[in-house]
């Protein structure tokens, strides 16, 4: 018998989710979907969010930076923001894929540090991506310092977090998409790809790259052209240079 596909939805966790910095927490505030706990803020940082705060009717806990500091550490940069909230309702692959003629979903394969992750949303808001697929294991929490990288993104990208990732592709594939792998040993480039249509760019983490099950999961391989000496990206500025291109193809610009 097959095995029955899970629900996407996110077990209960133990405690908030903490959401530091002005833009995260600003962002957390006008979403009318995120279930606020507490916030606690400096007398600035207050100041600085009064506008977020009115808006949704909420009272702040004044706080010292002190205080932030012994709850998230001294090196945490909060900016005197702390927010405790709940998990964000997580979107299917169905729901992500309805959504593609706003541009691309983007396909993370284990990418593990917090802030590349975070700097991946922050491109996906800017250039309109359709959302975020990543595996439930071998992911940052989608909390604190991916947030604070993300910039407020957090709240504005949907996310998809799966149990298979190959699975997970095998089924946009279903759903209609194209599934562009980003390798930079692939003998064709993401210049040459028409990105346009319903498309999922899928990228790997930071030295691995694809797993080889992930690589055979998509329809095409394709790497960036790197002209200079460094003959590699980061994967969050792949993922920058690839949303971009295809905002371009979207709106009629690529050359």
């Amino acid at each position: 018998m097959p095995e029955p596909r899970r629900d996407s939805r996110r077990e209960p966790q133990d405690g908030p989710v903490l959401l530091y910095g002005i833009h995260a927490v600003e962002a957390a505030l006008r979403n009318p979907r995120r279930a606020i706990r507490r916030l606690l803020l400096t007398e600035n940082a207050e100041r600085r969010l009064a506008e977020a705060i009115a808006a949704r009717g909420v009272q702040a806990e004044r706080v010292i930076p002190r205080d932030l500091d012994r709850r998230l550490g001294p090196d945490t940069v909060h900016q005197g923001a702390l927010l405790e909230t709940e998990p964000l309702p997580e979107s299917s692959l169905a729901e992500l894929a309805s959504r593609t003629d706003r541009g691309p979903i983007v396909v993370l394969d284990q990418v593990t540090d917090p802030h590349n992750v975070g700097a991946v949303l922050r491109s996906a808001a800017a250039f309109g991506a359709a959302g975020l697929v990543m595996t439930r294991r071998h992911s940052p929490p989608l909390a604190g310092a991916l947030a604070k990288s993300a910039s407020g993104a957090l709240d504005l990208v949907p996310v998809a977090l799966v149990q298979n990732l190959a699975r997970s592709l095998a089924e946009l594939g279903e759903l209609g998409l194209t599934r562009i792998g980003l390798d930079g040993t692939a003998s064709e480039t993401i210049e040459d790809q028409r990105l346009t249509g319903p498309i999922a760019l899928v990228l790997g983490a930071e030295g691995k790259g694809l797993r080889q099950l992930t690589k055979e999961s998509c329809d095409c391989l394709c790497r960036i052209t790197t002209p200079g000496p460094l003959s590699s990206l980061n994967v969050s500025n792949a993922a920058a240079v690839v949303l971009h291109a295809a905002a371009l193809h979207r709106q009629g610009r690529a050359g």
